[in-house]
């Protein structure tokens, strides 16, 4: 979800014989002033971070603003609060979704990384955090706001997914995926994986991993932790996100179209959605697709998934 040059903006030329662009179903566009970037679905709406502040977004506009010096990564919503990174400071930041308020300030420490981005993971009651670029994962408990753990994974690791059980873990530089069992906070399990890999989702049967430098989404096996298959969506996969819902995987990209749609039993893609508008994120929701586009300043709502995935 880095920044990308307004070259980059300008809708490229698709690869092969993959599928071409389809017609965006009617979505609805709303400007967001800043530098709109990571989501995190609050019931019927969203929170994004965005320059110096988090702030909360409906249908009908922004609803709340809570100052974060330099909010970072992707978020996570858990035990009735938004978690975020604040690389500011070094600290893993509580808000009350209820109020809107800042409850909790923690001390983890957050990877500062050459390339790599952030992803925090919510999980058997804590929330995970890459809190050291040498290789340090911190477990924090939602109940008391402390760290509780902290996991030695590979150097740089930053992008976090908890599902079926297991803390999964991206390691950029060493194109790894490291699983990571809860109940020892220790690795168990690590796997190769493609060039750059980045930001990954958890959901319909598997783990679902960017594969940023090979254009590839790859499928990793939850009970084995090894790669299943892989779905060829582009050239490069830079930056983007990846989301799971509706017996589909979704996936934002920055090149060729806004997002994709792709078939988890039949590893294809399905749809391709949207014109390309730079890097940004994406949640899923059942009504809807939330994405943004940073260098545009823009949030945008896609309504009926279902009709979308067609």
């Amino acid at each position: 979800m880095q920044k990308l040059g307004a070259l980059a903006i300008a809708t490229a030329v698709c690869c092969g014989s993959l599928p071409s662009a389809a017609q965006a179903p009617k979505e609805q566009i709303i400007p967001v002033e800043g530098f709109a970037d990571f989501l995190a679905v609050d019931g019927d709406t969203v929170w994004v971070t965005n320059a110096g502040r988090v702030e909360r977004w409906s249908r009908k506009g922004k609803l709340a603003e809570v100052a974060i010096a330099k909010p970072c990564g992707a978020m996570v919503i858990a035990d009735g609060s938004l978690w975020v990174d604040n690389c500011e400071d070094g600290t893993l930041n509580r808000i009350d979704l209820k109020t809107s308020k800042l409850i909790a300030s923690i001390p983890t420490g957050i990877a500062v990384l050459k390339e790599a981005e952030l992803q925090l993971a919510a999980g058997a009651g804590s929330i995970w955090v890459a809190s050291d670029a040498k290789g340090v994962i911190s477990r924090v408990d939602t109940a008391t706001n402390t760290v509780t753990a902290t996991i030695a994974v590979d150097p740089e690791t930053s992008y976090l997914t908890y599902g079926y059980g297991a803390l999964w873990a991206v390691c950029l530089p060493r194109q790894t995926i490291q699983r990571i069992d809860p109940a020892t906070n220790s690795v168990v399990r690590t796997t190769k994986l493609g060039r750059a890999p980045g930001f990954l989702a958890a959901g319909e049967g598997a783990i679902w991993v960017q594969e940023q430098g090979d254009g590839t989404i790859a499928r990793i096996d939850s009970a084995t932790g090894e790669v299943s298959g892989r779905v060829k969506v582009g050239e490069v996969l830079k930056w983007g996100d990846i989301d799971t819902g509706g017996g589909l995987v979704w996936l934002r990209t920055t090149e060729d179209q806004t997002f994709v749609v792709i078939d988890p039993k039949t590893m294809t893609v399905r749809k391709r959605v949207g014109k390309a508008e730079g890097s940004g994120a994406l949640r899923y929701t059942g009504k809807g697709i939330w994405t943004s586009a940073h260098d545009v300043h823009t949030l945008t709502w896609w309504p009926n998934p279902k009709k979308i995935a067609k």
